[in-house]
């Protein structure tokens, strides 16, 4: 009995040395330098691995000691709950016998009910459209027939359904389309990849107009963010890629409780110069959030002929620069710095979800005098550091964007920083890794048009294959133009669009 204790022991040990060496490649990945940290991008999947690994000793440790009962770990798993629209199956477990010992009949004194997630695997199946002929036996004045009904792709294999889960798949899962034809071939479908292009090629052509709807709606806001990112795009030409970029343009008011739904566009471009935002933003006039890219600047140029445009900067920029100062060298100014920027962040998640009237005056009140002190604090910094050390660099950049970091203490609508646009193109970034590149100009096109419906439905909490299956269902069956609005992913479901035509459904 001592050696096995002995050995228990050492197994525990054991356990709690791999664990410590789980948590120290943990605290790396997260707070580790910046050439030692993990990609952000590959990031979940390193703590994927390490939860996992963690799970398997605590499986272990279970096992050891079958008699007790097992501990959930609150901090480690979160167990989630079971939403009550989920159908329910009940199942129930009678005792084997319902006799007593005595010879009595046992009677119901209550129960135990738990609660388990069950999934059935996504299948596919066919439906099959029956159109009846019908003559008159008296006469002969011809056969009537319902007419048929109309298709997406025109005499194709997909219903709307099947386009909106390849697209969903593709821009919100971010499964190529080979990957998905790979899961299709395991039921049995033989599609090839290039049909599944095809596919959505036809339906990003659909929803065009919806996505010009869509990018009118935002710029009729007079408070947008923008930002961009790289867009690797094939060039055939010359057998390698160009870099084209996806340029977005975003509103979201809950942070002060405008009445104005969030959304998000993507427009590719060829190229960063400022001329394309100058172009997408045609027709807009207000504040534009933005980070420190000098392409910007022509939008506020002395000579330029155009709306308004006024140009409010990204504290989280400022910040970002002196903290990987701090993160490589001891450096007192850098980290003042850090903390004085943090104080205001904490003054404006004390006002997040106020009405843009309070946010202004809590500002004007609390932020301003710390912006003030700030300015002084950075005038007589920049004069003791050196102009082209990181830290004198990292101050020049604060003091160039001066004016603009400002503008939040003049409008309660302005964000302190530009993070509501970067998380919204984060997925494109997530599908970038997994496609590589797209494969022409018109592809990238394609992609902005579909992501931006897409990540629009997500900032409105809708999911994307139920709008999208039902926006196809209204535009095969002759949506009309002029109410195309309706068809933006923030009405939905307020409008529930149903065939125009009968149907008689059977099982076969």
């Amino acid at each position: 009995m001592l050696v096995a204790a002995q050995a228990r022991e050492v197994r525990k040990d054991d356990r709690i040395e791999r664990l410590e060496k789980l948590v120290a490649a943990f605290k790396q990945a997260a707070f580790g330098r910046k050439s030692e940290k993990a990609d952000p991008e590959q990031f979940d999947l390193a703590l994927e691995d390490l939860e996992t690994a963690i799970a398997a000793i605590h499986a272990e440790d279970e096992a050891d000691s079958p008699s007790e009962k097992p501990r959930l770990n609150s901090r480690a798993s979160n167990r989630g709950s079971l939403p009550a629209h989920l159908p329910r199956v009940e199942e129930i477990i009678e005792p084997e016998s319902l006799i007593c010992a005595c010879g009595g009949g046992l009677h119901s004194i209550g129960e135990d009910v738990s609660e388990r997630l069950d999934v059935i695997p996504a299948r596919f199946r066919v439906i099959v459209t029956r159109r009846p002929k019908y003559a008159c036996r008296v006469c002969t004045d011809g056969v009537a027939q319902a007419p048929a009904p109309a298709r997406l792709i025109q005499a194709g294999l997909p219903t709307e359904a099947t386009i909106a889960h390849v697209l969903v798949s593709k821009y919100a899962d971010h499964l190529p389309l080979y990957r998905q034809a790979q899961i299709m071939s395991r039921q049995g479908i033989d599609l090839d990849r290039s049909t599944l292009a095809d596919w959505v090629g036809r339906a990003a052509i659909e929803l065009h107009p919806v996505f010009d709807a869509l990018i009118a709606d935002l710029k009729r806001s007079t408070k947008l963010f923008m930002d961009e990112t790289r867009a690797p795009v094939l060039d055939p030409g010359s057998r390698k890629t160009k870099t084209g970029y996806f340029w977005a343009l975003a509103r979201d008011d809950r942070p002060w409780g405008g009445g104005a739904p969030p959304g998000v566009v993507f427009t590719y471009a060829p190229g960063r110069g400022g001329q394309h935002a100058e172009r997408i933003l045609q027709g807009f006039t207000g504040v534009l959030q933005v980070d420190g890219y000098a392409g910007y600047n022509r939008l506020i140029a002395p000579d330029r002929v155009g709306p308004d445009i006024w140009l409010a900067y990204c504290w989280a920029h400022a910040r970002r620069k002196l903290v990987e100062i701090t993160r490589t060298v001891s450096t007192p100014i850098a980290e003042d710095g850090v903390k004085r920027i943090g104080e205001l962040y904490r003054i404006e998640a004390e006002l997040r979800g106020l009405d843009a009237e309070a946010r202004l005056a809590g500002r004007q009140a609390r932020s301003a005098p710390l912006v003030a002190d700030m300015r002084t604090w950075l005038t007589h910094n920049r004069a003791r550091v050196a102009g082209k050390s990181p830290l004198g660099e990292a101050l020049a950049y604060i003091a160039k964007y001066w004016d603009g970091l400002c503008v939040f203490l003049t409008d309660g609508r302005v964000e302190i920083d530009n993070n509501s646009v970067e998380r919204s193109i984060r997925p494109i970034a997530l599908n970038r890794k997994n496609a590589l590149f797209a494969g022409h100009d018109a592809g990238a096109e394609n992609w902005a048009t579909i992501a931006s419906l897409i990540e629009t439905c997500k900032l409105n909490s809708v999911d994307p294959f139920a709008y999208l299956s039902a926006t196809f269902t209204a535009i095969v069956n002759g949506h009309k133009q002029s109410r195309i609005d309706e068809l933006l992913p923030w009405n939905y479901p307020s409008a529930r669009y149903a065939p125009n035509w009968k149907t008689r459904w059977r099982q076969i």
